[in-house]
């Protein structure tokens, strides 16, 4: 009965995991061409998330590799560093400090981040996909492209593909009506993911030009250009880490450890939320250690940087269509790299074939997922206090980058609680020579000058009662006034009663709180 459980999960695994390769493999090449690296830097880190990180994952179904969440990162990082190389210098730092991280057992702390912060830091993300990827579903290229295609068209900024754009809409629209009912209903449809669909789509749309009219041929340069690996020793040569040495002189380098920071805080958020969903879509819902996790991205991200592979993340979507295609342990996601290895080496000519707009168009469709209206009209809908911080973060991460637009939006929902907090913690009742003081909340030392303010207005003679029961913390300063104002009653002729909830006994009887009466 085991040796058939065994062979019925294997088959289920190796069934998933060449879903999931059929799914990672037109992303890997499309995240590593929107962030301007060579395309093999994509399969590179998509190898190293299923051969390294899948196998020291606590996790049965996560799968890691290149996320399109940190496209901006590596942009921008590279343009800030200067080179490919020193940037993954800061791959490999940000790798160290995800380690520590799982070391310091930090896993938990993602949970203390706001969900509009997460939410505006993933629109932001989607608004700079689409931005950034227009260029490439236009087709734009030098006007020089003019004279070897007749598709071309020159433009001011230099020249637009009519084809190139042909192929994106279509692809957008095979991406958008995918997931409908209508083409649900087919049986090829259910069994093909729609990113292999596209990429299918561009392949066939490369030979059929080339064979029947070769003029409208798509240039070099709106194609894959992945390097022929022949032989392992081709292999080595196009990995980066033979120029690894003089990447640590740049250890001095501020921005070095700027980028570095910023990257292992937004794959460790990413990484967690990827768990996090993966284990709600688990039919299983098999828990996975985020420390643990932390940990074996830490460890991806190290050998990353090291070969020359963009940063590493767990992707919800790969994760995803393993869960759905019926993966039942880590060897689905192994298998999937093994795949992605073997493709090196034996699919460069077919994957040279994919015109770059096929791959632009997957990555804007993701960015709409990203930033789709809905969601804006969804956190407006929940009120003031969540649409700010979200609002705050999404221009903060456009106008700067995103470490501070994460930091604003955390700031903005920090200054939001405590004006909560300092918002009507206390309450003041009258009638007639009767008082009620209110507790409604916690009080820090925010509710001080209201609640000297409200007795102040407590008339001489009054019957005054202190309802605490609703806080189970109340600031020193405010006990405090409290305890000086009960004292003062008897003079001045006032009945205090002070009420505290059960919890709050044994801190009333260490004198934290006081319960007198005037006739006491």
């Amino acid at each position: 009965m085991n040796t058939e459980r065994f062979f019925s999960t294997l088959q289920r695994d190796l069934l998933a995991g060449t879903v999931v390769f059929l799914v990672a493999l037109p992303l890997c090449l499309g995240i590593a061409h929107a962030s301007g690296v060579d395309p093999f830097a994509g399969l590179v880190s998509g190898i190293i998330g299923g051969l390294v990180v899948a196998a020291l994952s606590g996790s049965r179904l996560s799968v890691s590799g290149p996320a399109a969440g940190l496209v901006v990162i590596v942009v921008d990082g590279i343009a800030r560093l200067g080179s490919f190389s020193a940037f993954l210098l800061a791959v490999l730092l940000s790798g160290a400090l995800q380690f520590g991280f799982g070391m310091l057992k930090a896993g938990r702390l993602a949970g203390y981040v706001p969900s509009p912060v997460i939410k505006g830091m993933l629109a932001a993300i989607g608004v700079l996909l689409i931005v950034k990827q227009f260029p490439a579903a236009l087709g734009l290229g030098d006007a020089d492209a003019v004279a070897h295609s007749a598709a071309a068209v020159a433009v001011p900024f230099g020249s637009i593909s009519l084809i190139a754009i042909l192929i994106a809409l279509l692809s957008l629209a095979i991406l958008a009506g995918w997931e409908t009912r209508a083409l649900r209903r087919f049986v090829l449809v259910r069994l093909i993911p729609s990113p292999l669909a596209v990429v299918l789509l561009g392949i066939g749309a490369t030979l059929a030009l080339k064979l029947v009219a070769p003029s409208f041929a798509l240039p070099a340069e709106g194609l894959v250009a992945l390097p022929s690996l022949g032989s392992l020793a081709a292999l080595q040569s196009a990995l980066e880490f033979a120029d690894f040495g003089p990447r640590f002189a740049q250890l001095a380098n501020p921005d070095i450890w700027r980028v570095a920071i910023t990257l292992a805080i937004v794959a460790s958020l990413e990484t967690l939320l990827s768990l996090e969903a993966v284990q709600q879509i688990d039919p299983e819902r098999r828990h996975a250690p985020p420390d643990r996790e932390l940990k074996a991205q830490g460890v991806g991200n190290l050998i990353a940087g090291v070969l020359g592979g963009l940063p590493i993340t767990s992707v919800i979507v790969r994760s995803s269509a393993n869960v759905y295609a019926g993966g039942k342990s880590r060897l689905s996601a192994i298998v999937h790299g093994v795949l992605l290895l073997v493709s090196v080496f034996a699919l460069t000519e077919v994957i040279n074939l994919i015109p770059l707009a096929c791959l632009a168009a997957i990555l804007i469709f993701t960015g709409f997922k990203l930033a789709k209206p809905s969601l804006f009209i969804a956190v407006a809908r929940q009120g003031f206090a969540p649409f700010a911080p979200f609002i705050v973060t999404l221009v903060g991460v456009l106008a700067t980058d995103l470490l501070i637009g994460i930091a604003l939006g955390i700031l903005c929902s920090v200054l939001l609680a405590l004006y909560a907090n300092l918002r009507g913690p206390i309450v003041l009742a009258q009638h007639g020579d009767h008082y009620l003081l209110s507790f409604r909340k916690d009080v820090s030392f925010l509710g001080k000058v209201s609640f000297k303010r409200y007795l102040q207005q407590i008339p001489d003679g009054a019957t005054v009662i202190v309802d605490a029961t609703r806080a189970d913390f109340v600031d020193h300063d405010v006990r405090e006034l409290l305890d000086d104002f009960v004292d003062a009653a008897p003079r001045r002729g006032i009945a205090v009663e002070v009420r505290y909830q059960p919890r709050a006994q044994a801190n009333a009887q260490r004198g934290w709180w006081l319960r007198r009466t005037a006739s006491e």
